[in-house]
């Protein structure tokens, strides 16, 4: 096995077409789930949780139009 090594901080470009709405609507339900899973325990961070899916999701209606 060799050594891999990566940059920190380096990033990959989400390609266009469909595989791209797919991926940003797995995370946005990604994000909705974590969110109701700390609703009860962790009111900061499930609010954390929802921000990042209603960002998601206003990057979805703009990719959808």
């Amino acid at each position: 096995m060799e050594n891999q090594y990566c940059r920190v901080g380096a990033i990959t470009p989400i390609t266009n077409g469909q595989h791209t709405l797919a991926l940003l609507e797995h995370q946005y339900q990604n994000f909705l789930n974590k969110a109701s899973d700390f609703k009860a325990t962790d009111d900061k961070l499930a609010e954390f949780f929802e921000l990042k899916a209603r960002k998601l999701k206003k990057l979805l209606e703009n990719f959808v139009q």
